[in-house]
Formats: structure tokens, sequence, C-alpha cells
């Protein structure tokens, strides 16, 4: 597997996740705005997409858990890839529109599939290395 083909997929979500909130929100009155509680964001952002969680915390670079040690920081990413699983997870708990059920799941089986390659080339590095924890 080729890292950089990951990282470009992972931002290729990023970019899929944008257009589902931008086809959600982009015709809501503000009656609507005020009712389902995106007024907050709304204050500050109006309806562009801005990367936050949730919880409104805003993306940020130290997401990017790097300790330059191969093993370490592939564990950091089967870590990550769980995580993104539970987040879809969980907004497949909570939506019911096929328009967004349908990439969710399609981005919940990539990070399925990522956490899989990781591991492999986790088993692959170890079974090469010597001196390898």
């Amino acid at each position: 597997m080729h890292f950089s083909v990951v990282g470009t997929e992972e931002l290729a979500h990023m970019e899929m996740i944008a257009a589902i909130l931008y086809q959600l929100t982009k015709n809501m009155t503000m009656e609507e705005i005020k009712k389902s509680g995106f007024d907050t964001y709304f204050v500050d952002h109006t309806a562009g997409i801005y990367p936050v969680s949730a919880a409104g915390v805003p993306f940020t670079a130290s997401y990017f858990a790097v300790k330059g040690d191969m093993f370490t920081d592939l564990h950091e990413d089967l870590a990550a890839e769980q995580k993104a699983r539970v987040t879809y997870d969980n907004i497949l708990r909570l939506v019911d529109d096929p328009d967004v059920r349908d990439p969710i799941k399609f981005l919940r089986q990539r990070e399925i599939n990522h956490f899989q390659r990781f591991g492999d080339t986790i088993l692959t590095l170890s079974n090469r290395c010597e001196k390898c924890p």
C-alpha cells in the first residue's frame, strides 16, 4: 500500500462529507437554522463548510500525530481509522436519509479497508525487521 494514496483518499473523504453538509444546509431558512441548533455555527460561518467536530472543535493539524517511527505511526493510523469508523457508525445510528446514509456507509467501509491495509503493513514490516519491537 502506498501511503500517499491513503492520504489522498482521506482528503477525498473530507470532500465528500463537506459536499453532504453543503447539500443539507444550502437552502435552510432562518427558522430551520434556529430550530436545528445550527444558529451558533451560522453566526461564525454562515452556511460555509468549516471543518469542525460535532462538538464544534475546529480541525487542526495536531490531529496528524507523527513520531517518525514507522511502527508508532502505523499504530496511530490504525487508531485513527477505528475512530473514523466509530464516528460513521454513530452517524448511521442518527440518520435515516439514504442520500446521507449511502455515502457514509461507503466511507465507513473505506476506513475498515485502510485499517486492514495498515495492519498488513505492520505484519510485513515486522517480518522483515530483526530489530523491531
